[in-house]
């Protein structure tokens, strides 16, 4: 365990709706079905940069993602509307109960969307585990092998990271197809049939 304190990413707001956990049991078997988000901190070489990613759960594939020197909600925000204009709209969105995703700004997106909004239960990272797994993907091939001067090299390195992810990156899971193609594949057959 580091001896440094480490940024707090899941704060709660006490005057934030937190909306119930829709996938316990839920079978997720197409993109777009489910999409989830969460933020994580990047060490520099002085202090962290958050990020967040838009992950689609069916896929793995990373829709979007987004760098902040802030824990505001904006960059969530901004994050979530770059995947919906970029992919169309999923069926249920999930995340953790973090001020940023409990807030007006993003829950209100989601609702003019017409997406239901899940969360994962309090203290509960095993609800939201791909990108958890994410999470640890990135710092280990990306983030802990640098250090980040500017956030100019960050976002380079996480661009080039999650482009080569989503691309080129064999997935075990999809018996070693890339989330991408897995994301694309799926769609063509939906629209095929």
């Amino acid at each position: 365990m580091a001896i440094f304190q480490k940024p707090k990413t899941s704060q709660p707001h006490p005057g934030h709706k937190i909306y119930p956990y829709l996938l316990r049991g839920l079978a997720i078997k197409r993109p777009d079905q489910v999409w989830c988000a969460d933020i994580t901190y990047v060490r520099m070489k002085r202090g962290f940069l958050y990020l967040v990613a838009v992950m689609d759960w069916h896929s793995r594939a990373v829709l979007s993602w987004r760098l902040s020197n802030t824990l505001d909600a904006h960059f969530c925000v901004a994050a979530l509307e770059e995947a919906m204009n970029r992919y169309g709209v999923p069926e249920i969105f999930n995340t953790d109960q973090g001020s940023q995703f409990t807030g007006q700004d993003f829950t209100q997106a989601l609702k003019d969307a017409g997406v239901a909004i899940s969360m994962d239960g309090k203290g509960r990272w095993m609800d939201n585990v791909f990108i958890e797994r994410l999470w640890r993907s990135v710092k280990w091939e990306c983030v802990y092998l640098r250090e980040f001067e500017t956030g100019s090299q960050a976002r380079q390195a996480l661009g080039d990271w999650f482009r080569f992810y989503n691309e080129q990156r064999p997935h075990t899971a999809f018996d070693g197809r890339r989330p991408m193609d897995v994301y694309r594949d799926a769609h063509s057959a939906s629209k095929a049939a």
